[in-house]
């Protein structure tokens, strides 16, 4: 599958290099508003096909987007330290309302990955701007965040991350819901195979794991200016299930019609990826701190939204 992604700057760059790895496409093309940075970056990761997979991969103009399966937005303005993913909003939707049009005039068919902060309320601008079915239109949303609950919860029971089930939901941002209530390994509560192991997870530990998932982007903004590595793996990680077919589970945003009470907002829930986008959504099993937790989420994204 082709695959263009606009925007070439770390991100988007990353998301490029680790679907080459990956093999998730069989083409990618770069557009940036610099080309000369969408073709340096293209050639270098070109010159990384010979230890991965053979994709072809370009820097391209607005026609080279045609016949594209994904296209993966990842333009806009980076976060600054200290800053917001919501306080980005007012830079970054000017520049979707010039990018959407350009891509759906060469490549009406495609999906829409939606990558740029606060990407929440951008999927919900970009569903408005493409006038395409919510399922068409997907944010990256918690999928990072999804991996780095997993991430931690592997490291403290000393089990592969690959087999830690646990979702984040909500805002991809400060008011994401880290669902411990139906966190597992296996068949096994989280809780229960702590207790098995003999270190037992205590209010100390969820604290702490809640931080390094919650905080994780502003440690990581503070020490290097932006993150990239790890948004670009779950960004290729959606490609690879679109790409596949694979009705994989994944955490993304898109704009949801209801949830808790709040409607019309756009949020991540685990949803079921395939060919034609994001499927059904999953709704795991939430205690009543994580519901309520929840709706604060939805409201405050709603709230954010409403402000344009």
């Amino acid at each position: 599958m082709k695959v263009t992604v606009v925007g070439a700057g770390m991100v988007g760059a990353s998301a490029a290099f680790a679907m080459v790895m990956r093999g998730a496409a069989s083409e990618v093309v770069l557009v940036d508003r610099n080309r000369a940075l969408a073709e340096a970056q293209a050639q270098d990761i070109l010159h990384a096909t010979p230890f991965a997979f053979p994709t072809r991969v370009t820097a391209g103009d607005w026609a080279d987007v045609a016949g594209s399966g994904v296209v993966v937005l990842s333009a806009g303005v980076g976060q600054k330290p200290g800053e917001t993913r919501l306080e980005l909003l007012g830079r970054n939707r000017a520049v979707f309302a010039d990018i959407v049009p350009r891509v759906l005039e060469v490549a009406p068919d495609a999906v829409l990955l939606v990558a740029s902060n606060p990407v929440d309320v951008m999927t919900a601008i970009t569903t408005e701007l493409a006038g395409l079915p919510p399922a068409r239109v997907i944010g990256s949303g918690t999928v990072l965040d999804t991996a780095r609950f997993r991430a931690l919860l592997g490291e403290f029971l000393g089990i592969s991350p690959k087999s830690v089930h646990a979702w984040v939901l909500g805002e991809h941002g400060d008011s994401e819901v880290l669902c411990w209530s139906s966190a597992s390994v296996g068949a096994i509560s989280v809780e229960a195979l702590a207790l098995q192991h003999g270190r037992p997870l205590t209010a100390d530990d969820r604290e702490a794991i809640d931080k390094g998932v919650r905080g994780a982007a502003y440690k990581i903004i503070a020490g290097k200016g932006a993150t990239w590595f790890g948004i670009g793996g779950g960004i290729a990680r959606i490609v690879q299930a679109i790409a596949g077919d694979e009705r994989a589970v994944l955490t993304v945003s898109t704009l949801i019609p209801e949830v808790e009470g709040v409607t019309n907002v756009a949020l991540s829930l685990p949803r079921v990826i395939g060919a034609k986008g994001a499927g059904d959504a999953l709704w795991p099993e939430l205690d009543a701190t994580e519901r309520t937790a929840l709706r604060h989420s939805a409201e405050v994204l709603k709230a954010a939204a409403a402000g344009l």
